[in-house]
């Protein structure tokens, strides 16, 4: 297994929609081993395959409810459906969320509360996810990355500027810009 490196907003891999998994191969398998790697040296909850640079319809997800129970897989090829998100302005509080390829920085997003996820695991078997609250909110951000969209593109105006601002201060916002966990450090 191997920590890889992860894109920064602005590599075009992360802009544009990811193609499905066509064949569960050593390949997918390897990569999928160092995704798990991968986030949780981040650490992060969520890593989709474009955020490594493969532009491929699969992520990991990794997360512990209030009472440390685990909650991790593997989704590849999934479809997601969703209850209506509340209108309003996201609560700073409790709906900032941040990305890898947005390193060390988090803003308020609103979300569908509840989501249903399909797809299929390593094995090739079907998966089904009916999740609600922080796991919603993990499934919606991975699933928006294989469609080529990062949170920063669902910002409110104001903060997508601030978000500008980061970027151009930082270097980012092109292609070729990434950072490798436990060497980086930006998430720190």
């Amino acid at each position: 297994m191997a920590i890889l490196p992860i894109r920064i907003w602005g590599d075009p891999v992360l802009h544009a929609p990811a193609a499905p998994v066509e064949e569960i191969t050593d390949e997918i398998r390897t990569l999928v081993a160092d995704m798990y790697e991968t986030m949780d040296a981040a650490p992060g909850v969520g890593l989709a395959a474009p955020q490594v640079g493969v532009p491929l319809r699969l992520y990991v997800y990794s997360y512990e409810d209030d009472e440390g129970r685990p909650w991790r897989g593997v989704v590849m090829n999934p479809e997601l459906w969703m209850v209506p998100t509340e209108p309003g302005d996201p609560d700073d509080e409790t709906e900032s969320e941040g990305c890898l390829s947005f390193p060390g920085e988090r803003f308020p997003l609103r979300r569908s509360e509840r989501v249903l996820v399909t797809g299929t695991d390593l094995e090739g078997e079907p998966v089904r996810i009916e999740v609600d609250g922080w796991r919603a909110r993990i499934m919606q951000h991975e699933f928006d990355h294989l469609n080529g969209i990062i949170y920063i593109d669902r910002v409110s105006d104001g903060d997508w500027k601030t978000a500008q601002k980061i970027s151009k201060k930082r270097g980012w916002g092109r292609p070729g810009v990434s950072w490798t966990p436990g060497v980086d450090d930006l998430e720190g």
